[in-house]
């Protein structure tokens, strides 16, 4: 990879939480590239986590925000661009939790409050900050924004949950906003789902190790790893995709396009 893919372009990326976030890759591999950026997690997870060291390690600025308040993303918004001194030019949106999954209850017995939390933490939190930022016109011409997403949004994987649901409104809202940035200043808006990787998040999941072993085996190519989604979202970052916009990108060695794998097949 050009190690000046992102020289002078200035970011922010939500939801790192310790070395096994994605976005905690993200961080390094845009730092690496040349980016200047804040970081930012709700309180709790700031608490809990290990950004801060990870804030020391990139240089940067860590910024408490619930991603799902209104005022702490105008807040976010407008520190980041004082802290790195203009509009912002590319956003990672790496946010998403489920008490449901969390709880352990299955799709068919949900708690609706806890639904609601749902999408509101994993999808309405994205719009939230896209509108924020449109308000404070706070996303320079040209701007990257890319939100984390699953398969799981098209097709049925048990286990998942009501975070399905989220996901699928996270690319709408995605594909949504991408017409409305995409008119007013070019800035792009696209969701990356990514393989079954071993986040803090993903070993939440009921029968992760046999989903992340069933996926490894039928994709052609393996699993992706974080590091190399970061890379991903890097290239997403760069100048090098100004024409991409509204797209659910899937990184995951091709495990959304094949229909079975004949090594998986018992042998005659």
């Amino acid at each position: 990879m050009n190690h000046s893919i992102l020289q002078g372009k200035r970011g922010i990326i939500f939801g790192a939480l310790d070395e096994q976030s994605i976005a905690w890759e993200v961080a390094l591999a845009a730092k690496k590239a040349g980016a200047i950026f804040t970081l930012t997690n709700a309180p709790v997870a700031i608490r809990m986590g290990d950004i801060k060291s990870l804030a020391v390690i990139c240089q940067c600025e860590l910024i408490s925000a619930d991603a799902t308040s209104l005022e702490d993303l105008k807040n976010l918004l407008e520190k980041s661009t004082e802290v790195l001194g203009g509009p912002i030019d590319f956003v990672l949106h790496a946010v998403g939790m489920s008490p449901n999954v969390r709880k352990k209850r299955v799709y068919t017995n949900l708690d609706y409050s806890y639904f609601e939390k749902t999408l509101d933490i994993s999808a309405l939190s994205f719009h939230k900050f896209l509108q924020t930022a449109w308000q404070m016109n706070a996303l320079s011409p040209q701007a990257s924004v890319i939100a984390l997403t699953y398969i799981a949004a098209q097709k049925v994987f048990p286990g998942y949950g009501d975070m399905a649901d989220a996901k699928a409104s996270l690319e709408s809202i995605a594909r949504n906003f991408g017409y409305y940035y995409g008119k007013k200043n070019g800035t792009r808006i696209n969701t990356i789902s990514q393989s079954p990787t071993f986040t803090t998040a993903g070993k939440g999941i009921d029968g992760f190790q046999k989903f992340y072993d069933y996926a490894e085996n039928i994709s052609p190519l393996g699993n992706a790893s974080a590091s190399s989604c970061a890379d991903f979202c890097v290239m997403m970052f760069s100048d090098y995709t100004k024409m991409i916009t509204m797209q659910n990108l899937y990184h995951d060695g091709g495990f959304s396009q094949t229909g079975m794998n004949l090594d998986m097949l018992p042998n005659e």
